[in-house]
């Protein structure tokens, strides 16, 4: 999911800067802004609802979002094909970095732990800090978002850029295809073959996420170029429930984060623990039927916040 919201804000940010009913404009101040206002969710609203308290704080998904932003706000100053150079040379490059690493007394270590290696920034003290996103590889996402951003111009016709998409996508999934079955490069959990056909698949498609490796990219891109030539060729009601959490992506997170840590709570004060010290599902089906009442209790909370805030004038309602 990850890599669908930061390839679609860097999307969003090249649409942003080139208004169909206008100049171009700067989106530098827009992302720069609403990445330290991420930054700020992160470490305060999100943190709360994990856990109802603060003890250690997790950079996470907002996080990477956030500074992703900040980097594309530097970024965007530069020409086109240089932003594509370099979100392709971070995205195919960064898993040659594994081998690099550095000791927690190193000066290094906190700007590598932010950029490629998940740990702790500060293990000691009244509040301790964990990088659980490393942003190095979502840099690099957000920035090839920005650059496939030509297509999407309303001067760019809806046969052309389905075409360019069905091509990205091939090509995501045969290079995909060629790395993994050779395990050559871009995943450091190879594959092998299991004694079921379905562990085989599930081992192939076994891919590292933090940071997410190449083939994880790879994988994540090929399925998303696909499914924008799914929206750009059909229209159906129940896209419709997709366009309504689509309209307040930040208030549908951060509520339904609060809901479950409510339900949690009753959960827990009334059932007791179950899985170790904690209470949660015991079986797979129960994570996806409780993700169905989820999203069906979310709905219209959600629908009414975003017709609200098409209608304020409220310049922090955007940001939502």
């Amino acid at each position: 999911m990850c890599t669908y919201i930061l390839f679609l804000t860097g999307l969003s940010a090249w649409l942003y800067a080139r208004p169909a009913n206008g100049g171009e404009r700067s989106p530098s101040s827009f992302l720069f802004k609403r990445g330290l206002f991420l930054l700020l969710l992160e470490v305060s609203l999100v943190n709360l609802s994990w856990f109802g308290n603060y003890q250690t704080i997790y950079l996470q998904v907002i996080w990477a979002i956030g500074l992703s932003m900040i980097c594309l706000s530097f970024l965007s100053k530069l020409p086109q094909t240089v932003i594509a150079i370099i979100g392709f040379i971070i995205v195919f490059g960064h898993n040659a970095l594994s081998p690099i690493s550095f000791q927690n007394d190193e000066w290094l270590y906190p700007i590598w732990t932010i950029l490629h290696d998940r740990g702790f920034l500060l293990t000691e003290g009244l509040i301790k800090i964990k990088v659980s996103y490393p942003v190095l590889p979502w840099i690099g996402v957000i920035l090839l978002g920005y650059s496939i951003g030509p297509i999407f111009h309303h001067k760019f016709t809806s046969a052309r850029r389905i075409k360019t998409l069905i091509a990205l996508a091939c090509t995501s999934f045969i290079i995909l295809i060629v790395l993994r079955s050779f395990n050559i490069y871009g995943e450091e959990l190879p594959w092998a073959l299991q004694d079921t056909f379905v562990k085989t698949i599930m081992d192939f498609i076994n891919f590292t996420k933090y940071p997410p490796s190449l083939d994880f990219l790879l994988l994540t891109l090929g399925i998303g170029f696909l499914l924008l030539v799914l929206f750009e060729k059909y229209s159906a009601e129940w896209m419709n429930i997709l366009k309504t959490f689509g309209a307040a992506p930040m208030f549908v997170y951060i509520l339904h984060l609060y809901f479950l840590l409510i339900l949690y709570q009753i959960g827990l004060n009334v059932m007791g623990t179950n899985q170790g010290e904690y209470f949660g599902f015991s079986s797979l089906y129960q994570v996806w039927l409780g993700t169905i009442i989820l999203t069906m209790l979310l709905y219209f909370p959600t629908k009414f916040f975003a017709a609200f805030k098409r209608k304020s004038s409220n310049r922090l309602l955007k940001y939502f």
